[in-house]
């Protein structure tokens, strides 16, 4: 009984990549050292605890939707921007459109559920805003943040 509850932990940790499934693995501990009932208890309740507050969206998931994050690395001789996106929503999107200001567009076509992808900006652009637009009515809009430069990293 318990190899197959480590192993349940081990896979939820490899899903989530979170170091908050120590939780359910420390559940599945309880329930190995013979104390069933107590065990059971606590790991109901910390799985309860999980879905809600450690998943990304809980226990719903909106049919469209959509993560962006523009960056902007000022280095000492350059500025290097990327456009980080991904669809998480549980359906495909299609003809996403960038927009960067400056007249500047890039079409993507089609962003099936949990695709991931990094644009570049086009040469030249503001680097002020980006705003991506769907035919499903999903409109996102975010200004470009700027990562805090740390020792020994590039442009710093």
């Amino acid at each position: 009984m318990f190899q197959v509850l480590v192993c349940i932990g081990f896979l939820l940790y490899i899903l989530t990549n979170s170091y908050k499934t120590i939780i359910l693995v420390f559940c599945c501990f309880l329930m190995a050292n013979k104390i069933p009932i107590f065990g059971g208890i606590v790991a109901s309740i910390a799985g309860i605890v999980f879905v809600l507050f450690f998943t990304p969206n809980g226990l719903t998931q909106e049919e469209y939707s959509l993560s962006i994050d523009p960056t902007k690395e000022k280095q000492s001789l350059f500025i290097m921007a990327r456009v980080s996106l991904e669809n998480t929503g549980t359906k495909s999107l299609t003809n996403v459109e960038l927009n960067f200001g400056d007249g500047d567009k890039i079409y993507l076509g089609t962003l099936k559920p949990g695709q991931y992808e990094i644009i570049s900006p086009p040469n030249g652009n503001s680097l002020q805003f980006v705003i991506v637009t769907s035919n499903e009515g999903v409109y996102v809009s975010k200004v470009y943040r700027e990562p805090i430069a740390m020792p020994g990293m590039m442009g710093s």
